[in-house]
């Protein structure tokens, strides 16, 4: 059987024009501001590996000193009141109950 001439024309131009098209540069993606992670981003990062009752330690050890940590910042930058508790809630990343 044989192929008409214009379907093994086509067929030999796609085959060329295909990898030059996948070496065009492509266009500019929108750029995206990355997030910076949360301390309970990095404890729950960090007590990934753990399991158990070991993993619950850590993870409650890790937000503990989390919150001290951002308590503290708190304290030397002067918030006070209801700006304290919202303050230290984000800085921990936040509602305050650690996932099971």
């Amino acid at each position: 059987m044989k192929l008409p001439s214009a379907f093994v024309a086509a067929s030999l131009a796609c085959l060329i024009i295909a990898p030059v098209s996948a070496q065009t540069t492509p266009s500019a993606a929108p750029t995206t501001v990355p997030v910076p992670a949360t301390k309970r981003v990095t404890c729950l990062a960090t007590t990934a590996s753990l399991k158990g009752q070991d993993k619950r330690d850590q993870l409650q050890l890790c937000l503990a000193q989390a919150r001290l940590d951002c308590l503290k910042q708190a304290i030397d930058q002067k918030v006070v009141g209801e700006s304290r508790k919202s303050f230290v809630k984000t800085c921990v990343g936040g509602d305050g109950t650690e996932p099971q």
